[in-house]
């Protein structure tokens, strides 16, 4: 059972294993959602793709095809590995 303290300004640290287990990082969003039962259920929240549809368009940027898009990020895992 993983446990943690409520801090007086009303903060709680996540533990790692549970962290681990949701796949949570730094920045992300969770929610608290309360039952009729008055029990408290941790659940991260996702984002939909209407949330972010359009971030990465840029005005005059032109549109290029998948396999250049392949070639990128291969040359860029490449890179990494160097």
């Amino acid at each position: 059972m993983a446990l943690a303290t409520l801090t007086s300004k009303g903060q709680v640290t996540i533990p790692k294993a549970v962290r681990n287990s949701l796949d949570l990082h730094a920045g992300d969003k969770i929610e608290f959602v309360i039952t009729e039962t008055k029990k408290a259920l941790l659940r991260p929240v996702t984002k939909k793709v209407d949330d972010v549809f359009g971030r990465l368009h840029k005005l005059g940027r032109k549109p290029i095809s998948i396999e250049k898009m392949d070639y990128g990020i291969r040359q860029k895992m490449q890179d990494s590995f160097k």
